[in-house]
């Protein structure tokens, strides 16, 4: 057990931290869970956790060896996915303000959200860093299975609490000032996600 800890539990800390803290996918969860439900919000919870453990996996069996050769589509990659979250981030922003309710416009379905992980620069740094960091060579593709798995498991609790987290406030925000100002501080954070990428840029 001992030998397990040492080797996955740095691993599970990461996910942790990393899982449930402010980023693209859990402000959008909470935006989607304000204003169309939890229970509508649940596809994209799973399309997230799920969507995240197959990205790991591929990143472990070889896509990280692509951007190894091909450098230039790894940087076209991530200014793509900050447009792409720029767009987002406009569109919450400007979301209907009427009341909260389960109706309107659709939220992320499944494929939705697990095709999102792909244009999510949190989650290729999540996803590199678990499969470089955190997964012991000897025995890698066990090892693969066995920090998908945990990934997964830490994960879906997360992405519910953010989603909850969201829903809970529909019974507060029910005036469309207080909704509009929600939503646009849930873009800020979208738009505050894309830092790292900035600081990169700036440091070039």
């Amino acid at each position: 057990m001992s030998a397990f800890w040492n080797s996955f539990g740095p691993l599970a800390a990461f996910t942790l931290v990393a899982s449930i803290t402010p980023g693209p996918n859990n402000t959008m969860l909470a935006a989607s869970g304000l204003n169309r439900g939890f229970r509508r919000t649940v596809p994209h919870m799973l399309g997230v956790s799920i969507g995240f453990v197959v990205m790991i996996a591929l990143v472990g069996v070889g896509l990280d060896g692509v951007f190894d050769r091909w450098p230039l589509l790894y940087g076209l990659l991530k200014y793509v996915s900050a447009l792409y979250l720029l767009w987002l981030a406009w569109k919450i922003a400007t979301a209907e303000t009427g009341a909260p309710s389960a109706s309107g416009a659709r939220p992320f379905g499944f494929l939705q959200a697990a095709g999102f992980q792909w244009v999510n620069p949190k989650a290729w740094v999540m996803a590199v860093g678990i499969v470089s960091a955190y997964t012991p060579r000897r025995d890698f593709l066990f090892n693969l299975l066995v920090a998908c798995l945990i990934c997964g498991a830490i994960s879906l609790p997360s992405v519910t609490l953010w989603a909850g987290f969201g829903a809970g406030m529909r019974r507060w925000l029910t005036r469309p000032a207080i909704l509009r100002g929600f939503n646009v501080g849930m873009a800020l954070l979208l738009v505050a996600s894309l830092y790292p990428l900035v600081q990169e840029a700036a440091t070039r």
